[in-house]
């Protein structure tokens, strides 16, 4: 694999930013297993959660060993605390990651625009924007997962009451186009198949129960699962594999 730190200028940000990308390559070398599915790779779309930036994926978990192995590109973007939103007081940090980052990256990298070979996945507020972004842009990505989400937004914003203000200023969450609960009742069946994860120990875990209720019940093909563990990347390393097996599944349906 190549792993690549890719400084650019975001006209959606309007200032310079970065991501990281990993890439599969043809060769490969000793207790690394690589594989190179085509041309133009399939490419998973990688969040970061509220304290993190474009590097902790790589940092914290064994994704590039994993994504070798199976042979996927995996662009991973800044996002800083922004919740993937196009902030009130602030920058279009979804429009950054949903419409810039996808064209940027395919213009830049050999990597696939086809919907059946796109994805993304996230982790905390990741799984959040992960999962806003793909419901919002079903023609674009073929699954999304999260990982321990903060999928209820409203529940979230006593949490973090600066940030919130920042992000949605003073309009309504709930019902909108950021509400989760909104957009899988909205899209229903059209909708791209969903991967949520989350640890029973984890501050999120009810949560995330509840959000796979109400998507199931609004028609939407989601894959649940759950166990033993916290808000930390003794979880995540560990289930990030699971969500590229997910995506690798969904990619040989197709």
């Amino acid at each position: 694999m190549a792993r690549i730190t890719c400084d650019f200028f975001s006209e959606a940000l309007q200032c310079s930013t970065s991501m990281t990308v990993i890439l599969p390559q043809p060769n490969s070398q000793i207790g690394v297993s690589t594989k190179v599915k085509q041309k133009k790779h399939p490419t998973i779309y990688l969040l970061h959660g509220l304290s993190d930036d474009h590097t902790i994926w790589t940092r914290f978990t064994s994704v590039e060993r994993y994504a070798s192995a199976m042979g996927w590109a995996i662009v991973m973007p800044a996002a800083g605390r922004s919740f993937y939103t196009d902030m009130e007081h602030g920058y279009d940090f979804y429009k950054f990651v949903s419409e810039e980052v996808p064209t940027l990256a395919q213009s830049l990298f050999p990597l696939s625009d086809k919907r059946e070979e796109n994805f993304i996945a996230g982790l905390s507020m990741g799984g959040y924007g992960a999962l806003k972004v793909a419901m919002r842009n079903p023609n674009k990505f073929a699954a999304a997962a999260s990982m321990s989400g903060s999928v209820d937004i409203n529940e979230r914003m006593p949490a973090f009451p600066r940030d919130f203000k920042y992000i949605f200023g003073d309009r309504p969450i709930l019902g909108s186009e950021d509400d989760l609960y909104h957009l899988a009742t909205k899209i229903g069946e059209k909708a791209p198949k969903l991967y949520q994860c989350c640890g029973t120990e984890d501050h999120n875990y009810q949560a995330n129960t509840r959000f796979r209720d109400h998507a199931i019940q609004a028609g939407l093909d989601l894959t649940f699962s759950d166990g033993p563990g916290g808000h930390d990347w003794a979880y995540w390393d560990k289930h990030i594999k699971d969500v590229l097996e997910f995506f690798e599944q969904q990619l040989k349906s197709l």
